[in-house]
């Protein structure tokens, strides 16, 4: 039985291409490049911050990486005040998550996102008690899909990684959750494709939120 979800936070809580693609532009900006579609973003995340500059920095052409250590400080800045942009849970999230909770089923979100602004959304989402843990990527932590992150979150529930749902939207989660030895949930709602999520050897996937308590 499961006693534990922990969940990726882009694309799978949270429907934030807006805010990446919004604070990504407007760095590429800063230094004279063109920005990108909210599409484009989601092929862009997924893998942090530092690859999300990378990737958009050589699809608008800097292929070196040229300008990378200065739309990496201004997207950081920029993100820092607009990481809430247009931000909002996915249809079914807030419902999903409540009755999560009435279960007693420990909750948790592991993000590639930047700490403190893991944090942020998800307070300014969801408040500060509803998940029992938030943690994103902090300099004495992998990136995912290292599975670091989603063991430190196992180890603090006391469970084992097989009482654990792990939850997200790109190849990186499906990855993540069978690194740590959980059992991994796609969902098709977020950035990418379900081909993506089978490829990557997801042990379900999903269309609604609501179908992860059929797991239950």
């Amino acid at each position: 039985m499961y006693k534990a979800c922990i969940f990726d936070l882009d694309g799978t809580l949270a429907d934030s291409v807006y805010s990446l693609a919004y604070c990504g532009n407007k760095a590429l900006e800063s230094v004279g490049l063109k920005g990108h579609n909210a599409e484009k973003y989601k092929k862009f995340a997924g893998d942090g911050a530092d690859e999300l500059i990378r990737r958009c920095l050589r699809e608008s052409g800097d292929s070196e990486l040229f300008y990378y250590e200065k739309v990496r400080k201004e997207y950081s800045e920029i993100f820092k005040e607009n990481c809430m942009y247009k931000v909002k849970p996915y249809d079914g999230i807030e419902e999903l998550t409540r009755e999560l909770k009435k279960r007693n089923i420990k909750m948790a979100v592991l993000s590639n996102k930047p700490h403190e602004r893991t944090e942020d959304v998800i307070k300014a989402m969801f408040g500060d008690k509803l998940f029992d843990i938030v943690l994103g990527k902090k300099d004495d932590t992998e990136r995912k899909p290292s599975p670091m992150g989603a063991l430190i979150i196992a180890k603090a529930f006391e469970l084992s990684p097989t009482e654990i749902i792990y939850m997200g939207d790109t190849n990186t989660d499906m990855m993540t959750g069978k690194n740590a030895g959980m059992f991994t949930v796609g969902v098709t709602w977020g950035f990418r494709e379900r081909e993506e999520l089978e490829k990557n050897g997801a042990d379900k996937i999903i269309d609604k939120p609501n179908e992860i308590l059929d797991l239950l």
